[in-house]
């Protein structure tokens, strides 16, 4: 009988979410790279096994050489900060998980522009579009258009079909009955 095969039950989106987040491991794969450039592989060979590009690989060799282990560590990332925090991030996602009416606006779903309002009025910080898309991306959440549904258009239908001058019966084709 053959061995069962292993099987991870949480995905692999995760579990590399996870080890980005391990500095200290980060750190650790880097060096093993370094390391195995030490012993004679390229760049390219690295690149599928790290899941990264060969010139990541050759700046991670660089910079081991030029700091050491330390040049190995997480660098801090530009950018501006966001004028969000994690709290207000939260509660926003929870929010937007709600119907906009339960925060006072008329309105069925979120649009950009609600949610714009409701940022600018409760956190008193205004946004463009795109960073709207932005932050809700960062909390886990995406853009959907809505589809409409209109109970009249069975009834149209209908009455389409009654009006149609043709009727469901096959016609004679070229003097084929």
């Amino acid at each position: 009988m053959a061995k069962e095969r292993l099987k991870v039950t949480v995905a692999a989106e995760e579990i590399a979410g996870q080890l980005r987040r391990d500095e200290k491991f980060s750190q650790g794969v880097r060096l093993y790279a370094v390391y195995q450039i030490a012993l004679g592989k390229k760049a390219e060979e690295l690149q599928s096994v790290y899941n990264t590009s060969h010139k990541t690989i050759c700046n991670w060799v660089h910079r081991f050489n030029a700091h050491g282990v330390d040049g190995l560590k997480e660098r801090p990332r530009r950018g501006r900060p966001s004028r969000l925090g994690r709290e207000e991030k939260a509660q926003l996602k929870q929010v937007v998980l709600s119907s906009p009416e339960e925060e006072g606006f008329s309105s069925g779903t979120w649009t950009w522009a609600l949610v714009s309002e409701y940022i600018r009025r409760t956190f008193c910080v205004s946004y463009k579009k795109a960073q709207i898309y932005n932050i809700l991306h960062s909390i886990g959440l995406s853009y959907q258009k809505g589809k409409g549904f209109f109970p009249e258009a069975e009834e149209r239908v209908e009455a389409v079909s009654a009006i149609k001058k043709t009727s469901g019966t096959k016609r004679r084709q070229c003097g084929v009955v």
